[in-house]
């Protein structure tokens, strides 16, 4: 599927001596592929400073919330050319409203989160639920944590495809075993079999997942989960080409959220676990010492 009622997008080129941002027209048309595999060119600023440099000259928000906000957001380089974390999923959530005229989270209500039998999540949340969530905290230099707000289950204006769905561990459990099950739980099917093993392969080439150096320290540190080894990613998911340092098996699907939520799937085992927190930055240091005790524990 390409993105052919989109312009070619526009790729960031430098900036003028005056601060405002060169661009030039991009040079292949992107694809679904690019966006699920996250080579479409498109990023996050917190790992790419001339994104943020691009943001604040133009006022645009840091997620997208609509087409006309899309067709602003320059591309870092031509699709297809690297590996870049960014909006892109978030992108694949405007597609799917566009395409089912539906908001996202009525889409996924109807399709995945209530065949599946997961109650407690969703992008709005009930007052009860509310109670029940989690509170966000800020890593402190001396190593403590302090609260912090942060909006989330408010339903509209935090709905995306790359982030804003709330839930629970006992709901995500039920998500990650329809993965490991090749797409169905309990006798219901979401997904075609086929779909979950192309999720699972190498579906960049010989291109690399590397490091996401963090330009912005409050909101993540630098990541990189597996250090030295060669890293790849599917449809939706970090792929390990080697076992893990705390058992995983290689070619095991992964990621996690911005607050340091992590999971990971292990089709050659037949596991899979999940960690949810609510911290910044991303990557914390205790957060992914924790995360590696529970899959050692797994």
């Amino acid at each position: 599927m390409c993105c052919r009622h989109w312009p070619r997008r526009l790729s960031l080129k430098g900036s003028t001596p005056p601060g405002a941002p060169l661009l030039r027209p991009a040079r292949r048309v992107m694809t679904l592929r690019h966006l699920l595999t996250h080579t479409s060119g498109f990023g996050y600023p917190e790992w790419n400073p001339e994104l943020r440099r691009f943001l604040d000259h133009t006022g645009l928000p840091r997620v997208p919330t609509n087409f006309a906000e899309v067709m602003r957001m320059p591309l870092l380089f031509d699709p297809g050319e690297r590996w870049n974390y960014g909006i892109s999923t978030d992108i694949v959530g405007l597609m799917v409203e566009a395409g089912s005229r539906h908001s996202l989270d009525r889409y996924l209500r109807e399709n995945v989160l209530d065949p599946l039998g997961m109650p407690d999540s969703g992008f709005l949340l009930t007052p009860a639920q509310q109670a029940r969530r989690a509170r966000m905290h800020r890593r402190m230099a001396d190593g403590g944590l302090q609260p912090m707000d942060w909006p989330a289950g408010q339903g509209q204006g935090f709905t995306g495809g790359g982030g804003g769905l709330c839930s629970t561990p006992d709901d995500y459990g039920r998500f990650l075993r329809m993965l490991l099950n090749g797409g169905v739980l309990d006798g219901v099917r979401v997904l075609r079999a086929e779909t979950v093993a192309a999720m699972g392969r190498n579906q960049i080439g010989d291109l690399l997942v590397p490091t996401m150096v963090s330009g912005v320290p409050e909101r993540s540190n630098d990541a990189n989960f597996f250090p030295g080894m060669v890293q790849k990613w599917g449809l939706g998911f970090l792929l390990n080409t080697e076992p893990g340092p705390h058992g995983r098996s290689a070619w095991s699907m992964a990621w996690g959220g911005l607050c340091n939520s992590y999971f990971w799937l292990a089709p050659a085992r037949g596991v899979a676990g999940c960690l949810l927190m609510q911290m910044l930055p991303f990557a914390d240091t205790q957060a992914l010492d924790l995360f590696g005790a529970v899959e050692r524990a797994v």
